[in-house]
């Protein structure tokens, strides 16, 4: 790769965009401006500050296949033209900047406090403001309707009107537009003269064009050119190195301009998988990101074809659109098969899940296996999957950038099933007791990871009764709640860690929680025996979230969390398949009084 810096004129920049010499990769995102944000543009420029550069990528290089499509505005007549260049960073000024000053037609934009809000607006400089020593350069700026009328009073009064050259003359409004067309400027030059014959307004414009219109055609742009023979995961980490400012460039927009190449629009593929992951009676995949299941992909691939298993950016755009091709369909069912193994183990919300990324590998392996052995088709295989899975979410091991655990996970899981050594997150994965005093909320997996475990053993509903199977669930509102009442916890001054942690909460329907109320415990067990529950019945139900029936009906908020905190801590061992640490250090005992 080489790369070299030139001053370039801004006429040429936006002539050669406009004839379609210059245009953008696939991957950009569309042109976002306001209309305040156009102003102060202009308001730069006239004021000749810098603008920053433009970096540009020089058009067929044989690494580089990028699909590419012209700046908003342009005439769609240059579509067939084959640009000599690919602006990566300037996308949004020059598409700005084209408009405003190169296009008769207005500017297609919005309010700053509305972005759905589409408005047309041509720009004007108001002479007689600017030219004045204490001028305010934006506030010399006008931007006017695509009728060229500003109206009061509702619309019906006509403040200003520049809707024909000869009332822009006459009100000394210059139209941006005209910048760079010599032979419009000076027709409209030859024109103001006419109608102004004093020397003073002749005077005024000639002022107005030394300081502004002459700095304004002359006006330079640095431009880094970067050479033909740039790699795609250059490109990748420069586009994301300047665009700082925007939302950050994914692997997937380059990945759609890769394979817009070769025919293939992966968007569109994107949007039907989605309308594919709808048809789930439980749809945990809605908020699935595209570029997760290229990671997945890449494991998938990768592992097929025994070669160093890997999904980093770097592999992920070397990918071959025929491996693609070939694997989407397994994929897609892999990761509908991902989503329907974590429902049985009581995640039945997406808001619910303890890492989404944990889904990147869990699909892989499902699609490899869909496609292969079948090993999970046996029940030994399942549990062993399940513990996998748990080792990550109460290890905590999938948060952040996790693409070595996802690579090693799935290149040993197959091997740990046919009874080889566990894979590196069963090894590593631990869980401390006193962790379960700073599990507040759903922000931690492992909070998440106790909620799901009560549920996956199937609960019973406070008030009647019921399983909480799937329907129930997510019929009723479900959602996590106090056993022992906030009011009551704070009333008494417990300590917030044992009342306002998973070792005080449980999944309730929204209506048996409203029964339940500020009452204490003794209160509202007596509520459910109200609506008929039988002593043995109401033990049952305290019973299934782990919960002692005698300590929480006698009000015992001490003995209850102590012993729903070992219960919760035997529960997350089993499905870890290791003991959880620190069930009898110096902070368990200090907070309990004994061990757990």
């Amino acid at each position: 790769m080489t790369a070299k810096s030139n001053d370039t004129d801004l006429k040429d920049l936006l002539k050669d965009v406009g004839c379609g010499k210059l245009q953008l990769p696939e991957f950009q995102r569309s042109w976002v401006w306001d209309d305040t944000r156009i102003c102060k543009l202009l308001e730069s420029l006239l004021s000749s500050f810098p603008m920053g550069a433009v970096l540009n990528l020089e058009h067929g290089g044989e690494d580089i296949h990028f699909k590419y499509r012209l700046f908003t505005g342009v005439n769609k007549q240059y579509e067939t033209v084959v640009p000599n260049g690919l602006i990566l960073d300037g996308q949004q000024r020059l598409t700005t900047l084209y408009q405003a000053l190169c296009c008769q037609s207005p500017v297609q934009t919005c309010l700053p406090t509305n972005r759905d809000s589409k408005i047309e607006r041509y720009y004007y400089i108001n002479m007689r403001d600017i030219v004045a020593d204490d001028s305010d350069v934006l506030d010399c700026i006008l931007s006017i309707p695509a009728d060229k009328k500003l109206k009061e009073n509702i619309g019906r009064d006509i403040k200003l009107d520049l809707s024909t050259r000869a009332l822009e003359i006459e009100n000394c409004y210059f139209p941006v537009n005209l910048i760079y067309d010599p032979m419009e400027t000076n027709l409209w030059q030859m024109e103001y003269m006419k109608y102004y014959s004093d020397s003073t307004m002749q005077q005024m414009y000639f002022t107005f064009m030394l300081r502004f219109l002459n700095p304004l055609q002359n006006y330079k742009l640095p431009v880094i050119q970067l050479s033909k023979d740039t790699k795609k995961e250059a490109v990748c980490q420069i586009f994301e190195n300047v665009n700082t400012g925007g939302v950050p460039l994914t692997v997937f927009e380059l990945v759609t301009a890769i394979y817009a190449s070769e025919g293939h629009d992966l968007r569109k593929d994107w949007e039907d998988i989605k309308a594919d992951f709808k048809q789930l009676k439980v749809n945990l995949l809605k908020n699935l990101e595209p570029h997760y299941f290229l990671m997945a992909m890449s494991l998938l691939v990768s592992y097929q074809k025994g070669v160093t298993v890997t999904c980093k950016k770097r592999d992920i755009l070397k990918m071959e659109y025929l491996d693609y091709k070939q694997n989407r369909d397994i994929l897609v069912q892999g990761f509908k098969d991902a989503a329907n193994f974590i429902v049985h183990l009581g995640i039945y919300s997406t808001r619910n899940i303890p890492y989404e990324t944990q889904l990147i590998p869990l699909a892989s392996i499902f699609a490899y296996d869909n496609s292969h052995d079948k090993l999970l088709n046996l029940p030994n295989s399942k549990g062993l999957l399940a513990q996998w899975y748990w080792c990550g979410v109460f290890g905590e091991l999938y948060g952040g950038a996790n693409e070595t655990r996802f690579a090693n996970d799935m290149a040993n899981i197959f091997r740990w099933f046919s009874g080889g050594a566990q894979p590196d997150t069963v090894v590593r994965a631990s869980f401390n007791a006193t962790r379960l005093l700073s599990l507040y909320t759903r922000n931690s997996a492992a909070y998440k990871g106790v909620m799901a475990l009560i549920t996956m053993d199937k609960p019973l509903d406070f008030m009647t009764g019921q399983d909480m199977n799937i329907a129930s669930y997510l019929d009723e509102s479900t959602d996590i709640h106090h056993i022992y009442p906030e009011s009551q916890c704070i009333t008494a001054k417990y300590p917030i860690n044992r009342w306002n942690t998973v070792i005080n909460k449980t999944p309730i329907y929204a209506s048996s929680n409203r029964s339940i109320g500020g009452r204490l415990p003794s209160q509202y067990t007596r509520v459910m025996a109200n609506k008929g529950l039988s002593d043995e019945k109401i033990a049952e139900i305290l019973h299934s979230h782990k919960i002692n029936p005698e300590l929480l009906c006698s009000d015992d908020f001490f003995a209850y969390t102590k012993n729903r905190a070992t219960q919760l801590l035997d529960r997350i061992e089993k499905a870890m398949g290791k003991a959880v640490d620190g069930r009898d250090s110096e902070e368990i005992i200090k907070e309990f009084g004994s061990n757990i």
